[in-house]
């Protein structure tokens, strides 16, 4: 008798739990933005003489000016990676994408509020110095966000 009890409540558990692992598995979001892969650009046919530093050799009116970009044209031109002119939703999204992933911790594509708690409570923590649990004015001002490093010349 107690084999029968001991195999039905086994059964239930067992169906339970695959009740709740069925229920738990999260749906990905059908409009993420992908990862945006980079562009490569054509590359034409080489030009029948090559043209010296000083622009010797260049043919029609000189060398090529760039026309100035206002902040507002170069902002545009940093998101509009097809360059067709029209930013669409994935290209608006794809610069937020690593910072997304970050706070993923799970990879399922969805931010959950315990993901957000536990990236929000390291932050905090780490402002704060002397660990009484709140931050002072210089202790809130290490949570700035640090500048983007400038690439290294190239010369």
């Amino acid at each position: 008798m107690n084999r029968i009890v001991l195999g039905a409540v086994s059964a239930l558990l067992l169906a339970g739990a695959g009740l709740f692992w069925w229920q738990g598995k999260a749906a990905t979001e059908n409009a993420a933005p992908p990862v945006a892969a980079p562009l490569e650009e054509p590359i034409g046919p080489p030009p029948d003489e090559i043209p010296t530093e000083d622009g010797e050799g260049l043919t029609g009116d000189g060398l090529p000016q760039a026309s100035p970009a206002t902040r507002e044209e170069r902002r545009f031109n940093r998101l509009d990676r097809n360059r067709d002119n029209l930013i669409s939703r994935t290209e608006a999204l794809s610069p937020r994408v690593a910072a997304f992933r970050k706070l993923d911790t799970d990879g399922n594509n969805l931010l959950s509020f315990e993901e957000w708690a536990v990236a929000t409570s390291n932050k905090f923590k780490g402002a704060d110095a002397n660990g009484d649990g709140q931050l002072t004015r210089p202790e809130f001002a290490t949570t700035k966000p640090k500048a983007p490093k400038k690439p290294a010349c190239r010369c």
